[in-house]
């Protein structure tokens, strides 16, 4: 407990404060004395800077609909990522969808505010609406802040976000922030994105320009639904997926970001199933190009370079689509082969050489992220130089129905997931024969009845094992007629 005896006397406190003052007017004016004006005002000018209580300093980024003329793909990319961070209080909010459209859009109307926290930073977000300050009855207008005073401009209202946050975050937001956003809006319009299915225009424009009509592709096949061997099947998705993944692979080892494959098999094996089973997997769009439409390498070309990234081509029957010459064969002069291959060279300067060369060649890496696919139904007849890794990375074998194939088809087409007294017989003619899935199927669409289908089924294979058979025998039938002839004409030319 601190006693009376214990404190200073008045004197005492007088006399310290009549000492201090005197050293602070003596301080004081030694310093307005002895130091120049210049460093006074700097002196008190920090002394005031680190005793005046201050609020955080923020920062706002705009980002506009417009970039000057052109379309600005940031505020793209954040109006979709912004429509994921909705907060349920919101006052107004802006809903649509178009009758292409599967999902609904939810965004920020106008002057509607909302908080997004990364990595601890806070971020308020705006959207901004403003009147356009000059318009004319186009709808164009003019601004004294913009170089182009004439641009037509939808509607009569400028649109931005503003991005709000602490000063001392820029480097954060600018260098982390806005790589996740645009990530993850890549990844919500990949999610939502609507297949295309593009095929050339025909006659092209009279100015050459390469012209691709699409049509929304809503094709129903999965690879659940693709009735092909289980170990084929997973082989196939996880070659899709290390493309998909090794995009620093491919430019590490200087090779360009593309896989090729040969769908090879009879008609009615799923060939067509399968190319859509992966656009769907990949949402893929899909480019299909019939090579009889191209005229010379140089359309080719152009047809080629007109492709997005992220797609699918598709060349269905390159045995048969166009008469591509075969540079291994020698024929003479006076045969037909060689009059044919050279009436085809004078009807069309396309080359299988300039396929090859944008497949693998210089022109390939014209392009990211592309899967090339050709089909046929007699690989033997393709030149080898289609066949080799690098263009064509992985060759699928479409075969004939299997009994395990089969199961699969009775499932998605009759909703049988286990056994049926019926699998025993069917399984036993499927392996005699040959039967495509396409074949199958169109059994199991007959009826809705499920032991009503399977029983049709097993007399259709039974019917088709005997014709079959009886070809079989006609066939040899005739094979020994004609060796038989031919004894007999040996034999007379011998007398």
């Amino acid at each position: 407990m601190v006693s009376l005896k214990s404190m200073p006397s008045l004197s005492s406190i007088f006399s310290a404060y009549a000492a201090m003052s005197a050293s602070v007017l003596v301080f004081q004016t030694m310093f307005n004395q002895l130091v120049p004006p210049q460093v006074q005002a700097y002196v008190l000018q920090n002394v005031r800077y680190y005793f005046t209580p201050r609020t955080p300093s923020r920062m706002t980024l705009v980002i506009e609909e417009l970039d000057g003329i052109t379309h600005n793909d940031l505020y793209d990319a954040f109006e979709v990522y912004m429509c994921t961070k909705v907060c349920p209080n919101a006052d107004r909010l802006k809903i649509s969808k178009s009758s292409k459209e599967k999902h609904i859009n939810v965004k920020l109307a106008r002057s509607e505010r909302i908080l997004d926290t990364f990595q601890g930073v806070e971020i308020v977000w705006s959207f901004v609406c403003e009147k356009n300050q000059k318009t004319d009855m186009n709808g164009s207008y003019s601004d004294e802040d913009e170089p182009f005073s004439n641009v037509f401009v939808r509607g009569l209202e400028r649109k931005h976000f503003e991005l709000n946050f602490d000063k001392v975050h820029k480097d954060e937001v600018l260098g982390t922030y806005f790589p996740y956003v645009l990530d993850k809006a890549q990844a919500i319009k990949h999610e939502k994105k609507i297949l295309k299915l593009h095929t050339l225009a025909y006659p092209m424009s009279h100015s050459g320009s390469v012209m691709w009509q699409s049509v929304n592709l809503k094709h129903p096949s999965t690879f659940e639904k693709v009735a092909m061997e289980p170990g084929l099947k997973k082989a196939v998705i996880e070659d899709l997926e290390r493309f998909l993944e090794r995009k620093e692979f491919y430019r590490k080892v200087g090779k360009a970001w593309k896989r090729g494959y040969l769908l090879y098999g009879p008609p009615g094996t799923g060939k067509s199933s399968l190319i859509g089973a992966i656009a769907n997997y990949l949402k893929f769009d899909i480019y299909d190009l019939q090579l009889m439409n191209l005229a010379n390498d140089s359309s080719l070309r152009k047809v080629l370079l007109a492709t997005a990234n992220r797609s699918i081509l598709v060349i269905e029957d390159i045995d048969c689509s166009v008469g591509l010459p075969d540079r291994n064969a020698v024929y003479s002069e006076s045969t037909p082969q060689a009059f044919n291959t050279d009436k085809r060279r004078r009807d069309s300067q396309f080359s299988l050489s300039g396929l090859l060369n944008f497949i693998d060649g210089l022109w390939s890496s014209c392009g990211d992220e592309r899967i090339i696919i050709f089909t046929t139904n007699n690989k033997e007849k393709l030149d080898p130089a289609l066949l080799r890794p690098g263009r064509m990375d992985m060759h699928i074998h479409m075969s004939y129905l299997t009994p395990q194939g089969f199961k699969l088809l009775a499932s998605n087409y009759l909703d049988i997931h286990d056994q049926h007294p019926r699998f025993g017989e069917i399984d036993g003619l499927i392996e005699s024969m040959k039967v495509s899935p396409a074949e199958v199927a169109e059994e199991l669409m007959k009826s809705n009845d499920a032991d009503a289908c399977l029983g049709g089924l097993a007399n259709f294979l039974k019917r088709k094992k005997m014709e079959t058979s009886t070809e079989a025998k006609d066939d040899h039938q005739a094979a020994d007629n004609i060796e038989l002839r031919e004894a007999k004409r040996l034999k007379s030319d011998d007398h």
